[in-house]
């Protein structure tokens, strides 16, 4: 099975084909945002030095989250106008489980997969050999130490450190051999590629257009 795999959710961008597992191209480089800018370039590049262009596809995988609300409007957008174009599956991938499946080793025993969700909080989602123990939460470091205090973990993502800083993990955005396998493997109907947001944004749209008065018995501030 030939598939394209896209992650921007956390901090890179990530266009990779992989036929039957084995990687043919990956185009990859660390960034917090520019991802719109550098997506469809990625993806061009990746499919053409695999050869066979993006006809030869038989699936596409995007990570849906959670991470950052801009990086995975871009990579979801991107995927499903591909996915429709070619008219070919594409597969929702959690950010949280892609991270457990790029653990050191592989997703074998327990795995803790933790994101910093900044202000003080994490995405924490805990795996036993691969399969979920329960959702993904947004949890304080408090509370997310709390639930690990059952098994000796293997951590991964950016937000282990936040636990147990002695135990930060190399592993903090999903590889790509990891990404190939989930997309190849899960169902698309069952992951379809819809957002996977577990707290609203922290931009907040503004009440009113610069220059437009303020209600009336509003006080200024």
């Amino acid at each position: 099975m030939s598939v394209l795999v896209l992650d921007t959710a956390l901090g890179v961008c990530t266009a990779a084909v992989f036929a039957d597992g084995v990687a043919l191209a990956i185009r990859s480089e660390a960034m917090t945002r520019g991802h719109a800018e550098r997506l469809a370039g990625f993806a061009r590049d990746a499919v053409a030095a695999a050869g066979g262009g993006f006809e030869a596809l038989d699936r596409i995988g995007v990570t849906v989250g959670p991470g950052s609300f801009t990086g995975l409007r871009v990579g979801l957008a991107f995927a499903q106008g591909l996915g429709a174009a070619l008219d070919r599956p594409v597969v929702g991938i959690s950010t949280l489980q892609a991270l457990a499946a790029s653990a050191p080793g592989g997703p074998a025993g327990p795995i803790a997969a933790v994101i910093d969700a900044r202000r003080g909080e994490v995405y924490l989602q805990r795996f036993a050999d691969g399969a979920p123990l329960g959702p993904p939460e947004a949890l304080d470091v408090d509370a997310a130490r709390g639930r690990l205090d059952d098994a000796d973990w293997t951590l991964v993502g950016s937000g282990a450190g936040l636990l147990f800083p002695d135990r930060a993990s190399a592993v903090l955005d999903p590889a790509p051999g990891a990404l190939a396998g989930l997309t190849a493997s899960l169902d698309p109907v069952s992951h379809p590629p819809r957002p996977v947001y577990l707290r609203a944004p922290d931009a907040v749209p503004p009440t009113r257009l610069p220059g437009q008065p303020r209600p009336v018995g509003t006080a200024l501030r």
